[in-house]
């Protein structure tokens, strides 16, 4: 194993252990969440993104690492997206949290991660229509937010880490 490999596998067992120490793990959460009940993972998840953004912004400012994205793809953005939202509305987990609900014990999800490694086999299976189809539509190359709009990423990141912390303050006085 390599210091890449060490490092990918330390930050999965602690992003595991967050996962379950938040609680975004339990099926109730799931179902809250998708019924707008219960924000506990959309918490979670504008948390993780915040601290993410600007661990990135930093890495990318000081020449750690070079940023490069992905393209904007309309099918695969629409498509990927109908696949994740069904999968979790069926399951009842998403792709992170079944795998740390089946660290918890709970045998269940493994029929979503076979269910994940299958749609993988079969994506790559299907690639060279989906390339010709679906992965044709409408690309917008790659293109991030500060770019689009003209703005340093700092500028990006400060509305945004504004924008969750209004959400989490009216979330919390709902109950939420």
């Amino acid at each position: 194993m390599d210091t890449a490999q060490i490092m990918g596998l330390v930050t999965g067992i602690l992003f595991g252990f967050l996962l379950q120490k938040g609680r975004v793990l339990r099926f109730e959460k799931q179902v809250g969440a998708m019924l707008l009940k219960d924000m506990t993972i959309l918490k979670f998840m504008l948390s993780a993104i915040m601290v993410g953004m600007v661990g990135v912004t930093l890495l990318a400012d000081a020449g750690v690492i070079a940023l490069s994205h992905k393209p904007m793809n309309v099918g695969a953005i629409l498509v990927g997206g109908a696949l994740f939202g069904a999968g979790w509305a069926v399951m009842g987990f998403c792709p992170g949290t079944s795998v740390g609900a089946l660290g918890e014990g709970r045998w269940h999800a493994a029929f979503g991660i076979t269910g994940m490694l299958a749609g993988a086999a079969l994506y790559a299976e299907l690639y060279p229509l989906m390339k010709a189809t679906v992965l044709s539509w409408t690309d917008f190359g790659k293109i991030g937010l500060p770019e689009t709009l003209g703005v340093s990423p700092w500028a990006v990141i400060i509305v945004f880490i504004a924008v969750a912390l209004g959400l989490f303050r009216w979330f919390e006085s709902r109950g939420l």
